[in-house]
């Protein structure tokens, strides 16, 4: 399995970057974070989704299943989130991409594609928080699937 995070904006040295890396580098799988960027400024909220959108699709592999973080998502617990990510490997998913838009949210274009909208519930989180609750809940994915002790119910 490999998991990609593709994320819009950059994370700085801090805090939040050294959890998003220790619960990636527990994962026995392939992982890698992608950030992307809009130099252009545009000149609206549609217009800064909609090129944000353009290279958050570019980012992700063929054949990956795509999960969105969008707060009109689908809020699962941890076991059913586990349960997506183990149906994903049954039915041969290598790959599972998880795109974090910017401060205005994704572009319609990227929900229509997505396997799964996610919610972190109805509170609004900052996009760096959001990056190690994503993290953490993959690894906790992973080790409610092995059956490792890390969670607990």
């Amino acid at each position: 399995m490999h998991i990609s995070i593709i994320a819009v904006g950059r994370m700085q040295r801090g805090p939040e970057h050294t959890l998003v890396s220790d619960y990636l580098k527990r994962l026995p799988w392939k992982h890698s974070v992608i950030e992307v960027d809009i130099r252009k400024q545009a000149s609206n909220a549609a217009e800064r989704k909609a090129l944000e959108a353009q290279k958050l699709m570019a980012a992700v592999p063929d054949g990956a299943a795509l999960i969105v973080l969008d707060e009109g998502g689908k809020a699962l617990n941890s076991r059913g989130f586990a349960q997506k990510v183990d149906d994903w490997q049954s039915t041969g998913y290598s790959h599972l991409a998880f795109v974090i838009g910017g401060a205005d949210g994704l572009d319609q274009s990227v929900l229509a594609k997505a396997h799964l909208k996610l919610a972190f519930g109805s509170l609004t989180w900052p996009h760096m928080m959001v990056r190690v609750m994503l993290a953490e809940q993959i690894y906790r994915a992973w080790s409610i699937n092995a059956g490792h002790p890390y969670h607990r119910d």
